[in-house]
């Protein structure tokens, strides 16, 4: 996982710098950013799930007329069921994946960011940040991860930079001392778990307030179109449920510069989600649907007709 984290945070560490040579130096104002732009390259992803559950919507209508037409025959049901799938070019399973993927992408590469910000973010020298950790070990700082040491610098960099550090640059301390590591009293490479109860717990209780706020509004919005009754509203009800959870679970335990993450990520999906609605609303894309349909239908007639005419010419 260590070396995933490494090599996912490569790119993004580059993507931060040139932010922060831009003149942006407040590493949560960074992560706040890079998520944004992340959401804005996925609206065409979201927009192609508002088309999946219009095509959901419309293939839910004909599966309640194959069930009430073999009523009592579930093995028919299920046959004629899947006989619809293959003709309308549909998989129950094949959509809402994509996402998931890319956040998870992003989550590793900031990890890999925020864990070695001197290495993939500043971009500093083996050496000089393998004596920036000795120096912070030699001021007494206690961590329980090796990985943990490359904060550690952040926080005692005033120090570091005060008194010099051999093999290390005025220059290199001067340019940790530019990054502005910190939300108030709090530090981006602290770990909520390991410092007890205090103001840091509030980036773990929005974190998971805005990922269940994102979740239902989704759920909501998937039920008033249709495609959220059933078995599938209980298994987006549990999927609700464990994204909270997992978003709680990785912010308590990782540095709060995930935390800063995971609520602009939230907040970004629900402001996403309401704006695609409004513009693509599911009646919208359902009428749009039959047009397609209607000319595909239309087109695949004329194709075979003018077959037929030319093999009766000859």
């Amino acid at each position: 996982m260590e070396s995933l984290y490494q090599i996912l945070g490569i790119p993004f560490g580059w993507l931060l710098y040139a932010l922060f040579r831009m003149g942006i130096h407040n590493y949560a104002a960074l992560i706040v950013i890079i998520t944004l732009v992340t959401r804005i390259i996925m609206i065409p992803s979201s927009i192609a799930q508002q088309k999946g559950m219009a095509k959901t919507q419309r293939i839910q209508s004909k599966i309640r007329k194959i069930q009430q037409k073999y009523a009592g025959d579930q093995k028919k049901i299920q046959e004629e069921t899947q006989n619809l799938y293959q003709r309308e070019g549909y998989n129950p399973m094949g959509s809402g994946c994509a996402p998931m993927v890319v956040q998870f992408i992003l989550l590793f590469g900031l990890i890999g960011v925020i864990y070695y910000p001197l290495s993939n973010f500043l971009h500093i020298s083996e050496a000089e940040v393998a004596a920036l950790k000795e120096a912070v070990k030699a001021l007494g700082a206690s961590v329980k991860f090796d990985r943990l040491l490359e904060l550690e610098v952040f926080k005692h960099i005033d120090t570091l930079a005060e008194n010099g550090v051999k093999g290390v640059s005025p220059e290199t301390l001067a340019l940790i001392k530019q990054v502005g590591f910190k939300i108030g009293p709090i530090s981006l490479g602290d770990v909520p778990k390991e410092n007890g109860v205090g103001i840091i717990w509030i980036i773990p209780v929005l974190s998971f307030l805005s990922t269940i706020g994102s979740s239902i509004y989704s759920m909501i919005k998937q039920k008033q179109s249709g495609t959220g009754g059933g078995q599938m509203g209980k298994s987006m009800g549990c999927m609700t449920v464990f994204m909270a959870a997992i978003s709680l679970m990785f912010v308590v335990q990782y540095p709060v510069g995930i935390g800063v993450y995971w609520i602009a990520s939230s907040v970004f999906a629900l402001i996403s989600s309401v704006i695609i609605g409004q513009i693509y609303t599911p009646k919208k894309m359902l009428a749009k649907l039959m047009v397609d349909e209607t000319i595909e239908r239309r087109s695949r007639e004329n194709n075979i007709k003018f077959a037929v005419n030319n093999k009766e010419e000859k």
